[in-house]
């Protein structure tokens, strides 16, 4: 979710709006020309030469199980690691990478570290655990690059991965939000037959089909919607922000493809029962079954490798409950996606590209000529320079979780025009003093106001021409609100909810041809 601020020049009066495309981020696979492209070089400005980027995308579960004594439960869905770009061609054959938990004790760092083979561009870890050893009730996976056996090309942190005992089987409330299936978040789903770890297989996509596999697991970002609102014969899926409860419509949308499974209600699970009066919040690792909308009996189910629809019988004794098979039966987990992108361009990087700086949210400040962008992350560096597009900006380093920089004029992205009636939108980057260019997920958009007016006094925000303008008891004359602050979107339910709104505003064109019945 953005937030606006209004910034006022001579002739236009724009709207600095700071925005985060965390949601839209998808897995990226390689090009089919990957093997017969070059190695182009690149200046500094980043906005030149993009598809000699190099990315690094880690896949991974939001919580993990602790496993005792000589027992090793496999963390569930394996991390998984992308690479890609054409950057990487020159260097792919000699890719080494390991990955571990991240810990400060030698020895179980020793045991919990995995060698990856990634001349694939592609990697998963299926033997990684976290030992009762480790009293951490948080910790990250730790990702290195390497060169042949020498040259490292750098470290790549995981998010912050919170370590359970077992699954809850309370109702959960919205204290515990970290257990909480938020709408608008990322989950993944598996089938694991009598619990033998051998025969997990996990609701994928491939080649344009929903299958089940037992080698790759794939991220879906679970959307919700109400109920009543979701009759057969209305064809628009409305969403509904907050956590995800049994009872309600939900919808399961590849991340990396885009592909739709039609409307479904989750239902709870209880001994092979999918129980139909239950509305608590959905739990990490919960058991829980996915009910058509528009099928009542049908329930989405895996058959060997193909996902099909099982029609589940009543209970007689208790009808408000229906009789699953064991393929009916899904374990549910939120995941986390992280990316790293970077481009070495024309220099000759010898140094690590870590630590890789990473940003979480954006604080625009000043007013008239001179607006103050404030940076907040980590593993910020004075060597650093925060550019606008292909505009360098003034830097100013302030602690390794801050930078601050002076936003470019409007007019250095329109020719000198200060007076165009049109939206720009740039990129921001981070560029390192030896030329190493870090890609953000962040952009900075102008927005031209033609009429713009203001309360100083109410505190409220208000849509001037269609454009939300946000009035925070602004003190100065210049129509800048300059204690107003505008962070970047972080992770939850409900700025989740609105970045995917947006996104995803249009209807999805539900493909069940492969899904027999």
């Amino acid at each position: 979710m953005s937030q606006t601020h209004t910034h006022t020049h001579t002739h236009t009066v724009y709207s600095l709006v700071v925005c985060h495309s965390q949601l839209s981020c998808p897995i990226r696979r390689l090009d089919p020309g990957f093997q017969g492209c070059q190695l182009l070089g690149m200046t500094r400005e980043p906005g030149r030469e993009a598809h000699a980027d190099q990315s690094i995308i880690i896949l991974h579960a939001k919580v993990a199980q602790k496993s005792y004594g000589n027992e090793k439960r496999f963390f569930c869905p394996p991390p998984c690691v992308y690479i890609s770009g054409r950057g990487w061609r020159v260097m792919q054959d000699h890719l080494k990478a390991l990955l571990s938990v991240k810990t400060l004790s030698v020895p179980l760092t020793r045991l919990l570290s995995v060698p990856l083979s990634v001349q694939q561009m592609f990697a998963c870890a299926k033997s990684l655990f976290i030992s009762d050893q480790d009293k951490r009730k948080h910790f990250r996976l730790l990702l290195r690059l390497f060169l042949g056996n020498r040259q490292e090309v750098g470290s790549f942190q995981s998010r912050m991965i919170k370590v359970i005992s077992k699954p809850s089987q309370k109702r959960q409330s919205m204290k515990n939000a970290d257990l909480c299936i938020s709408s608008c978040s990322r989950v993944a789903l598996f089938n694991r037959l009598r619990s033998q770890t051998v025969s997990t297989r996990y609701l994928s996509v491939d080649r344009g089909a929903f299958v089940a596999s037992a080698r790759q697991w794939t991220a879906f970002t679970i959307t919700m919607g109400k109920l009543e609102d979701q009759r057969a014969d209305q064809g628009d899926f409305v969403l509904s922000e907050g956590f995800i409860c049994y009872g309600c419509v939900v919808q399961l949308v590849c991340t990396e493809s885009g592909l739709a499974l039609p409307p479904m209600v989750i239902r709870k699970v209880n001994k092979q029962y999918a129980i139909l009066d239950v509305d608590e919040p959905v739990s990490q690792l919960h058991k829980c079954a996915f009910q058509f909308r528009d099928n009542p009996h049908a329930y989405l189910c895996l058959s060997n490798d193909t996902i099909i629809q099982y029609q589940a019988p009543s209970s007689v004794r208790d009808p408000s409950r229906e009789v699953l098979n064991d393929g009916s039966c899904w374990t549910i987990i939120g995941v986390e996606t992280v990316e790293f992108t970077f481009n070495q361009g024309m220099a000759c990087i010898q140094t690590p590209v870590s630590p890789f700086p990473v940003i979480t949210g954006l604080e625009v400040n000043g007013g008239g000529h001179v607006a103050m962008l404030e940076i907040h992350g980590e593993n910020f560096s004075p060597h650093l320079k925060v550019w606008f597009g292909n505009s360098e900006a003034e830097t100013m380093f302030k602690s390794p979780k801050s930078l601050l920089c002076v936003v470019p004029d409007v007019s250095v992205f329109s020719d000198g025009w200060r007076c165009l009636r049109r939206v720009i939108t740039v990129p921001l980057s981070l560029i390192r003093l030896d030329g190493l260019i870090y890609r953000t997920t962040f952009s900075f958009t102008y927005t031209p106001e033609l009429h713009p007016s203001r309360d100083p006094g109410s505190g409220r925000s208000r849509r001037v021409n269609g454009t939300l303008l946000l009035d925070c008891n602004c003190n100065n004359s210049r129509g800048f609100s300059s204690g107003t602050a505008a962070r970047a979107t972080p992770r939850g339910a409900p700025e989740c909810f609105q970045l995917l709104y947006h996104h995803h505003h249009h209807h999805h064109q539900y493909d069940t041809s492969h899904i027999k019945s």
